[in-house]
């Protein structure tokens, strides 16, 4: 078990600690208290070390007087074996997925496009609950005085703003509103031709998955078991987790991890993992398909635990994720160290799942006894083997001692892996050294999980927010995006056709979510401007000339009026201005900083 010096209380304090400089993020989730947005859950004992990646019930030592007794469980056999001992396989469970294994649509009669994908994931009917929620969440806040205008959004809507979100995971920018930039440092066409720049930053700020009034009476059930801490993410979360199981369905070997969502937050959920990439932000636990890294299915840590098992948190973790009305029996689920324990991987062998994983010695099963153990001088490749029934243990020597479990492999079948040997005279070479099948095993499967993670973090669509909420709303979109990827991924292998390349799907995907072209026929800047209305039909002689500035209406007489009266929204920028262009009639602005009468008629005539 690793240590760590900090204490459980010092690392709790460090996650209600109060900065001398608060970020974007962590000034409204602060604020949140009293809107009811932010859910005050804290950590028992357990949930504290498990924090820490320990399992108090599971991890937590024998008592001295008892050690003695603990030495040798009356289980397991009285001695390690050595490899050259014949290990007896235990007899494998035969695959009966509910499913074919695979992507679950008949993509052999119809073309799908990565819109048509994504939009598994996010329906016309997720699209229509968010819009009414959203717009919800603008009147009352606009109720409430905050001053943005605002008009209600629709589906149409909708989904240019989330390709606007997927285009910013594409082209990375210190701030949003960057794109919108019109100097020579900042000039990105695409997002100005989907909508303006203050649209997105309002649909940003005004985004809402949940109903407003019910989150209301949610929040008045804080402290009773009844209140709910994601509640404000529930209504989107289970229309994910639900397309995720009915799309596409795992192949037989699975992999359970823990995956970081970064976020500043101020939130009783949020939690440290010391040895993660991602160490602050929010926990899930999830399920992915080993081969492919497809998200079947995922959790996200509360901070309390509802169901008390009394087998431990990582006991529930597996449990809450492997649905066997779902999924079937007869898959093979590989977990690391924290989840391990023979109380686990029996209960999974009663449900059909074969399991496997790396396990801590400290932990409650694990034979303790030392007779035939591995030597401390043991040769690289040298290996022990102990069985209990349906559970192997085997111990390994690789670069330093790693210990396994399972419950469906034999201990040794005469593999081997090749590894950097030194030689007599402190030369290295490459050589074959023996190597435990559950081993071999687990380094094949484990890693769904981390390819999942690594097909995300290349083009990640997460950036700063001021609500917790939406930093597990951009993580839905990513999770959405790459599950879309892997399904067409493997749709087009079917077809023995050569599949996109996800920054490729990815730029699909922006164009058709926001009703763009291919970039060889996209429409330049301009197409955020509108047409110009058709001037009336004037004889030759009364046709002006060229184009040139003109007051939008008569000069007032009143001096207080005379630079406002009947101002007209500028076709180019959207503000206010009393100018138009004589000639075309289109309201245009003629201010030192925003010269829109010379910059729309050069994009005009381009």
């Amino acid at each position: 078990m690793a240590t760590d010096r900090s204490t459980l209380a010092e690392v709790h304090k460090e996650l209600l600690r109060s900065d001398d400089e608060l970020d974007a993020e962590s000034v409204e989730s602060m604020s949140a208290e009293s809107d009811g947005s932010m859910p005050t859950s804290m950590d028992s004992d357990e949930e504290d070390a498990f924090m820490h990646g320990i399992d108090v019930v599971l991890d937590k030592p024998a008592p001295a007087r008892k050690r003695a007794a603990a030495q040798k469980p009356a289980t397991l056999k009285d001695r390690w074996r050595n490899p050259s001992e014949e290990d007896k396989e235990p007899r494998p469970f035969q695959f009966r997925p509910r499913r074919p294994p695979g992507v679950q649509l008949d993509f052999l009669q119809k073309d799908y496009s990565p819109s048509d994908i994504f939009q598994l994931f996010f329906s016309k009917h997720v699209m229509r609950t968010l819009c009414c929620n959203t717009n919800k969440y603008a009147a009352r806040r606009t109720a409430e005085g905050l001053q943005r205008h605002w008009t209600d959004i629709n589906n149409e809507e909708m989904f240019r703003f989330i390709g606007i979100i997927i285009y910013l995971g594409l082209v990375k920018t210190s701030a949003a509103r960057d794109m919108w930039r019109r100097d020579r440092l900042h000039r990105h066409p695409f997002p100005a031709s989907v909508m303006p720049g203050y649209r997105y930053e309002a649909i940003s700020a005004y985004l809402h998955m949940s109903d407003p009034a019910e989150d209301a009476k949610n929040d008045q059930l804080k402290g009773k078991p009844e209140y709910d801490p994601l509640f404000r993410l529930k209504p989107l979360q289970d229309q994910i987790q639900t397309a995720c199981r009915a799309y596409y369905h795992p192949h037989q070997n699975l992999s359970i991890d823990e995956r970081m969502v970064a976020s500043k937050a101020r939130i009783g959920m949020k939690q440290h993992m010391k040895d993660k990439p991602t160490k602050w932000g929010f926990k899930l636990f999830v399920l992915a398909d080993s081969s492919s890294g497809y998200t079947c299915d995922f959790n996200i840590y509360e901070g309390k635990s509802k169901t008390q098992s009394g087998q431990g948190l990582s006991f529930n973790a597996v449990v809450d994720l492997l649905r066997v009305r779902y999924l079937g029996t007869g898959y093979t689920v590989y977990v690391d160290n924290f989840y391990t324990s023979s109380e686990l991987f029996t209960h999974l062998r009663g449900l059909g799942f074969g399991a496997c994983g790396t396990i801590r010695e400290n932990r409650k099963g694990c034979p303790k006894t030392t007779i035939n153990a591995l030597p401390r001088g043991a040769e690289r490749g040298d290996m022990r083997w102990i069985r209990d029934g349906p559970l192997l243990f085997v111990k390994w020597r690789d670069t330093r001692d790693v210990m396994l479990c399972s419950t469906i492999h034999k201990a040794y079948s005469g593999q081997a892996v090749q590894r950097r040997i030194r030689n007599p005279d402190g030369t290295w070479s490459a050589g074959q050294v023996p190597v435990p099948e559950p081993v071999r095993a687990y380094n094949k499967f484990m890693g769904g999980v981390d390819l999942s993670d690594a097909l995300i973090k290349y083009f990640s669509v997460s950036h700063k927010c001021r609500r917790w909420y939406m930093k597990l709303f951009l993580h839905f979109i990513d999770i959405a995006v790459v599950n879309s990827f892997i399904i067409h991924k493997e749709m087009a292998l079917e077809r023995q056709q050569k599949p996109l390349t996800q920054k490729r799907f990815r730029e699909l995907l922006c164009m058709e979510l926001t009703d763009c072209r291919q970039p060889e026929a996209s429409t330049p800047v301009e197409t955020v401007i509108e047409a110009p209305p058709s001037p009336p039909p004037q004889s030759p002689e009364q046709k002006p000339k060229g184009c040139f500035p003109a007051p939008v209406c008569e000069i007032s007489t009143d001096p207080f009026l005379k630079a406002t009266q009947g101002r007209r929204r500028c076709v180019h920028c959207k503000m206010k201005t009393i100018f138009k262009c004589g000639s075309c009639d289109v309201a245009l602005c003629i201010v030192v900083d925003r010269l829109c009468f010379t910059e729309w008629h050069e994009l005009k005539s381009s």
